[in-house]
């Protein structure tokens, strides 16, 4: 993780954007930053003096995205409101605009915190970042009080995006599917109710809820799982799913209420698309080139960024048919598809719904459950979760001497066995000799040390995960 991005501040670039406590963000240093963003597009020219704003449903959102209205009209730009909606709906009316846009959304990090996920039109890169900060510590400001108003694009920029799919999936590509959807506070509560049932499933909706929930699709929360469960008990679905708050990560649940784990949604995705370049990190499964579904796989650092990075760097050397993925679900179409309806779009940044259709459009398809589907890439099982409350002071250390001490991690890993290979490109990720992986890395967005693990066993896996999170916490500690 790195250090604060103002001093005193809370607020950090992370593995997607700039996010930090709302204290920190409200009023002028929401200005500030996006000053900062748009001074950097007016040095490059990289886009129109246009700038779109989009929210999730945090309490603090629409306050937020009001200050980065403000200070893009301050600078004489044009603003178009886009209100609330998923981070990929945004992504793809900027570049279908050639605009700049901002998502104010914290993802699935909790209610008091939020941040800022730029676009310029595409998503920026971490080259981008450096320069909106050196543009910050100039000083780049809203030049004055500002005139106009932003103008109202919500419902156009959101219907785009529903057309989107409507208009392309076959129309009864969901025909027969009874599937609940956990709305809670998703931005794409109602257009994916809307969507499902556009393309023949019969959508239930589920658990709305009022207040902000932090739903994690990579590390799930007990009362989530439960509720799963709960519905699925009930016998009427063939499946579950929902997204984390700016809809741009899924969560997708078979009958039994069992999740699919996010890297088995984007290996649905490719294998339903007919697409053969896989981008994806190093926490996702090995299930990934075993199961042979990609003829090349590309291997990045976690954080859309890398995989954005690695897919344009193998579209520059002739790959086709590119899909990104992550071990959190969220999927990056790298190539355009021809399907039934129309031409998908590339569309490079995480979207929740494009996994969503396509896991449950090809177990429709090939008349089995979404458990059958998972089960025949031969993933085996794999569980992941997090020590909270870890500064970087603490995770750093520990994990540069797991990388760079190898008789320490020798010694560290002795109890979950013999090592047999190590990876440092992002964290610290083992191969031990019996097959199993033990991954260790700190959090982009926030204080928090994460442990994934891989085991072709159930009770393997449990065992590793248990034991990663106490050795961890452990070693820090006691230095």
């Amino acid at each position: 993780m790195q250090e604060p991005d103002a001093a005193g501040s809370s607020l950090k670039f992370g593995t997607s954007g700039l996010r930090g406590l709302v204290v920190d963000l409200l009023g002028a240093p929401t200005r500030a930053w996006t000053a900062a963003f748009l001074a950097h597009l007016e040095r490059t020219g990289s886009t129109e003096r246009l700038l779109l704003v989009g929210r999730d449903l945090r309490a603090s959102s629409p306050d937020i995205a009001a200050d980065c209205a403000a200070a893009a009209l301050a600078r004489g730009w044009r603003v178009g409101d886009c209100g609330a909606l998923p981070t990929p709906a945004l992504a793809l009316a900027a570049l279908e605009r050639g605009a700049a846009a901002v998502m104010v959304t914290g993802s699935h990090i909790p209610d008091d915190r939020n941040g800022l996920k730029f676009y310029a039109p595409g998503e920026i890169t971490k080259a981008d970042e450096p320069a909106i900060r050196a543009e910050f510590a100039r000083g780049a400001r809203p030049a004055g009080a500002g005139g106009g108003q932003a103008r109202d694009l919500a419902d156009a920029v959101l219907s785009a995006y529903r057309r989107r799919y409507l208009e392309t999936f076959p129309s009864d590509a969901l025909g027969g599917l009874s599937v609940g959807v956990y709305q809670q506070s998703s931005v794409a509560r109602d257009l994916l109710v809307d969507v499902l049932r556009g393309l023949g499933a019969q959508a239930v909706p589920l658990a709305r809820a009022e207040r902000f929930i932090p739903v994690d699709t990579e590390a799930h929360r007990p009362e989530d799982i439960a509720l799963l469960r709960e519905w699925a008990g009930e016998g009427r679905f063939d499946a579950l799913v929902s997204t984390d708050g700016d809809a741009d990560r899924p969560l997708v649940a078979d009958a039994t209420g069992a999740v699919l784990r996010g890297d088995l949604l984007g290996l649905l995705s490719a294998a339903y698309l007919g697409l053969e370049t896989v981008v994806t990190p190093v926490t996702s499964s090995a299930a990934v080139e075993r199961s042979g579904i990609a003829a090349r796989v590309v291997r990045t650092k976690v954080g859309s960024p890398f995989v954005i990075e690695a897919m344009e760097r193998a579209a520059a050397e002739g790959a086709v048919g590119i899909l990104g993925f992550e071990a959190n679900g969220g999927v990056l179409l790298g190539s355009d598809v021809p399907l039934s309806g129309g031409t998908l779009s590339a569309l490079p940044t995480r979207d929740a719904l494009l996994p969503i259709l396509c896991a449950l459009a090809s177990a429709r398809q090939e008349g089995r459950s979404l458990r059958e589907m998972a089960d025949r890439l031969g993933a085996g099982h794999a569980l992941s979760d997090r020590l909270k409350e870890v500064p970087a002071e603490a995770s750093g250390p520990f994990l540069r001497r797991l990388a760079r001490d190898d008789a320490f991690a020798a010694a560290f890993m002795m109890e979950a066995g013999p090592i047999a290979h190590k990876d440092d490109l992002d964290g610290v990720r083992f191969r031990l000799e019996e097959g199993s992986v033990v991954h260790f890395r700190a959090s982009g967005n926030a204080p928090e040390l994460r442990c994934y693990v891989e085991a072709p066993g159930l009770h393997r896996a449990e065992e590793l995960l248990r034991w990663g999170l106490i050795a961890a916490g452990r070693q820090m500690r006691e230095g």
